[in-house]
């Protein structure tokens, strides 16, 4: 009886072995994400800047076509 303990109890130190392994990459996969999500974001932010600050420099009117087309 012994050996069929030892070995339910082998088998489930192997799995929580695996759901540890597990456990830690999805959380190294999850900062890398989030990361990539706040350079993203950093991206676009300095994007609008970028866009709102250009206001005045070029007006609809320059991109118009113009009537003889």
């Amino acid at each position: 009886m012994s050996d069929g303990l030892d070995a339910r109890i082998e088998m489930l130190e192997v799995r929580i072995a695996h759901l540890e392994d597990t456990v830690i990459k999805l959380s190294e996969e999850l900062v890398t994400q989030q990361q990539l999500l706040e350079r993203q974001v950093d991206r676009y932010r300095r994007l609008m800047d970028h866009l709102s600050g250009d206001s005045g420099a070029a007006s609809a009117t320059q991109f118009e076509i113009p009537p003889h087309y």
